[in-house]
């Protein structure tokens, strides 16, 4: 079962668990996800939809969760703070309940914000991370912690076989037009040449990590030992400054774009970029796509949206 399965790294993950012959159970709300992201997956024998709420419990037969429900992208966990932070806490003690009673492994999407805007560079798994448990970013930020302190709870104490993992700005085609992220941003921007909209002054730095790669890390991680929690960063160490990325996608696009300044948010991290020593050690990891090549597949599939959407 993949909840947030029609979103837009859960759609890539039905495709590939469906690929290696599983049969999946996509769960979404919809308030994120879209339908277009798995209308390809209509009538295959392998896939089941079912339009729910996780932070209401949900009563289905599985053998592995993949939860990742809940909105990633500021615009939209800070549109409704309230249910993100309940999206995160009751949606993840609901799956861990279901995990529990049919003894299913349980991976939880979890996210390098729960590093806050660090003071320690790369960012290691034992790092703490350094949140404001009462800012705008916080409904995301701390129902991430949360929930990873559910998952650790129910493995202690039931001995439920969880995977806790920490991803790091991913990125790719099914991303949504609107998301607000500064790779779906910049891109519609310059293929519209509209300015380049940059927050803060741009030296802000960020690793980017292509969702095939991100993809291939869950499958690996999921089919470790059940003793074997994590948290382990799941990322890409290459680290780009906003700047750098603004330039090099007005360049793939061949945009004639300006890049314009405005305020940096409250709590916008500094630098972000992450340790996966653990990665590669224990799954054999690391990411295989480079910037450049994940931004065109990318640019590619916003040129085909753009040209229905907009």
């Amino acid at each position: 079962m993949v909840t947030g399965g029609a979103g837009f790294l859960g759609s890539h993950l039905c495709d590939k668990l469906i690929e290696e012959n599983y049969y999946v159970i996509c769960v979404d709300n919809l308030y994120t996800g879209a339908i277009e992201n798995i209308r390809h997956l209509d009538g295959n024998k392998n896939f089941e939809f079912i339009k729910h709420d996780i932070t209401v419990p949900l009563y289905v037969e599985c053998e592995e969760i993949y939860n990742l429900a809940c909105p990633a992208s500021p615009k939209y966990y800070q549109h409704d703070p309230v249910i993100t932070a309940k999206t995160s806490i009751y949606g993840s003690v609901n799956m861990l309940d279901l995990a529990e009673r049919t003894n299913s492994k349980i991976l939880q999407a979890s996210t390098s914000e729960v590093y806050g805007d660090p003071q320690v560079h790369p960012q290691p798994e034992c790092y703490w991370g350094n949140v404001n448990p009462i800012g705008n970013r916080s409904c995301y930020d701390e129902g991430k912690r949360a929930a990873e302190t559910f998952f650790m709870d129910y493995y202690r104490k039931y001995r439920v076989p969880v995977k806790i993992m920490r991803i790091f700005n991913a990125y790719g085609p099914r991303m949504s037009i609107n998301d607000g992220r500064v790779v779906s941003n910049f891109i519609v921007q310059s293929l519209h040449n509209r300015d380049v909209t940059i927050y803060g002054g741009g030296r802000q730095t960020r690793s980017f990590c292509y969702a095939e790669d991100l993809i291939d890390a869950m499958i690996r991680f999921m089919d470790t030992d059940i003793d074997f929690t994590g948290p382990v960063n799941i990322g890409n160490p290459d680290e780009y400054t906003i700047l750098e990325l603004a330039e090099k996608i007005i360049e793939l696009t061949g945009s004639q774009s300006d890049i314009v300044f405005q305020d940096l948010p409250e709590d916008d991290p500094v630098r972000r970029k992450p340790d996966i020593s653990l990665a590669k050690e224990t799954l054999k990891w690391e990411p295989s796509v480079s910037l450049e090549e994940g931004l065109k597949d990318t640019i590619t599939y916003f040129k085909q949206l753009c040209e229905v959407k907009i």
